[in-house]
């Protein structure tokens, strides 16, 4: 049950929900980058400390989908992701942890990008033990391949279950519906207020869950989205329908406003996952100023964000504004060439 202290409940109780991850993820100060920056007071979410191999937020949402994979009987989870997906890492390793199968679609999002003896998240897929990797040219029908993977079980007599990119629908969203829930709690029992929260954008299910949870329990706190590949407008649209039906599920009344969504499309730079200035300097600033790894894909380029929005003065002196760090690390070490000085 989630309760906010003006009264409003969600009740996440209903789900089925496996736990990876035994107690809450630390909000710690950011103590020597607030003071770099000389801005707000900046905090971060350690979601990179979440349970399975190598962390990340898609635990929080596998928590919630394998959960329902179990209940439906199934044998093998299938999913899809960039060829450096974390999403697959950490479906892979809820499988093994959970004594199942598991098939990956890795696509192609920038052409010809998918080596086989990559480093990175690449490296461990083969060590985790996945059972069939399908490359996939990027834009291809997705759920296709996937409908192939679990048809082609079912005629061996297994039973396959499917999760979209990201683990980002309405079940998996109630991750980050609790996450919310965890924020405010921590937020009561330090005295801590934040006034503004900084997180990825990318395929939705943390944003939108996130946003959800927040309206849900009253918290009224401005979430900032970082956009990882869409533009600023159809990105908005997606996460308010599937903030929507996170809505819907958990029986939220008045549902989630559109206004709730706020997405910036200016650090993107040349493509998802291809490098940039600013997500370059973020790496190398939270490694050398608080001893933390962000990714290259997605919280780098979040916290080249939110470090802009600081140095143009968005966030007001003396504002707690809070990092959610999702995770992603071992993906910076097929970046190696462009990370290093």
């Amino acid at each position: 049950m989630v309760a906010s202290a003006e009264g409003a409940r969600v009740n996440l109780a209903r789900f089925p929900r496996r736990r990876y991850t035994p107690a809450p993820t630390p909000v710690e100060p950011l103590s020597h980058l607030s003071e770099h920056l000389g801005g707000p007071e900046v905090y971060i979410k350690r979601d990179d400390l979440l349970g399975l191999t190598g962390g990340g937020n898609k635990t929080r949402k596998l928590e919630f989908l394998v959960a329902d994979a179990l209940e439906q009987g199934a044998d093998t989870l299938l999913t899809v992701g960039a060829v450096q997906s974390n999403h697959c890492r950490l479906t892979l390793a809820a499988a093994v942890k959970e004594g199942l199968k598991c098939r990956l679609v890795l696509e192609e999002r920038v052409p010809n990008s998918y080596r086989p003896d990559a480093s990175g998240n690449n490296f461990l897929f083969g060590l985790l033990g996945v059972e069939k990797l399908t490359v996939v040219e990027g834009g291809s029908d997705f759920n296709a391949v996937m409908q192939a993977e679990a048809d082609e079980l079912a005629a061996e007599g297994r039973k396959g279950y499917i999760i979209p990119g990201g683990g980002s629908n309405a079940l998996g969203a109630l991750g980050y519906v609790a996450c919310a829930e965890e924020i405010m709690r921590q937020s009561f029992e330090t005295g801590l207020a934040f006034d503004q929260i900084v997180c990825s954008s990318g395929s939705g299910g943390t944003h939108a869950g996130l946003v959800a949870g927040m309206v849900g329990i009253n918290a009224n706190i401005p979430v900032t989205g970082i956009s990882v590949r869409a533009p600023k407008e159809p990105q908005e649209a997606k996460l308010h329908a599937l903030a929507q039906e996170v809505a819907d599920k958990l029986e939220i009344r008045g549902g989630v406003p559109r206004e709730a969504f706020t997405v910036l499309d200016d650090y993107v730079g040349p493509g998802y996952s291809l490098p940039t200035e600013g997500m370059i300097e973020a790496v190398r600033l939270f490694a050398r100023l608080e001893g933390i790894l962000l990714d290259p894909v997605y919280t780098g380029k979040t916290a080249a964000g939110m470090i802009d929005l600081v140095r143009g003065g968005h966030f007001k002196q003396g504002e707690r504004v809070l990092f959610l760090h999702t995770g992603g690390s071992p993906a910076l070490y097929a970046y190696q060439d462009i990370l290093s000085d």
